[in-house]
């Protein structure tokens, strides 16, 4: 399955994805690349290109399905992100993250938003 590491830029794809998602902003964070929903972080572009820190409130399943994209470090134990080696995720794959991670954060104004932006016929 292709993927955007493989065809286009991924941050292209990530900006693609949650930027027009309503109060989600782009800032930069130590030289990383980060998507915010209000102050909270959303994930986390690392400067390599190749590692995205994502939150997700159930990342232990993610990494017993398929670790060989998804894992953690000590770093992230305490945290609720899950780290994905993007040059593995197919993009079908990835969006679905990036969007649900956005939904876990943002608020009931917001989530309303975004129901109207979807609903078909929008």
């Amino acid at each position: 399955m292709p993927n955007a590491y493989q065809t286009v830029n991924v941050l292209k794809l990530i900006r693609e994805t949650l930027l027009p998602l309503p109060g989600t902003r782009e800032g930069n964070r130590l030289g990383d690349i980060g998507f915010y929903i209000q102050k909270k972080l959303l994930c986390l572009l690392k400067a390599d290109g190749e590692t995205l820190s994502l939150y997700h409130h159930d990342r232990d399943i993610l990494i017993a399905a398929n670790p060989d994209i998804y894992y953690i470090t000590p770093h992230f134990q305490n945290y609720p992100y899950v780290l994905v080696r993007l040059p593995l995720i197919a993009d079908e794959e990835l969006i679905p993250l990036l969007i649900n991670a956005w939904k876990l954060k943002a608020n009931k104004t917001q989530l309303k938003a975004f129901e109207m932006l979807t609903k078909p016929g929008a």
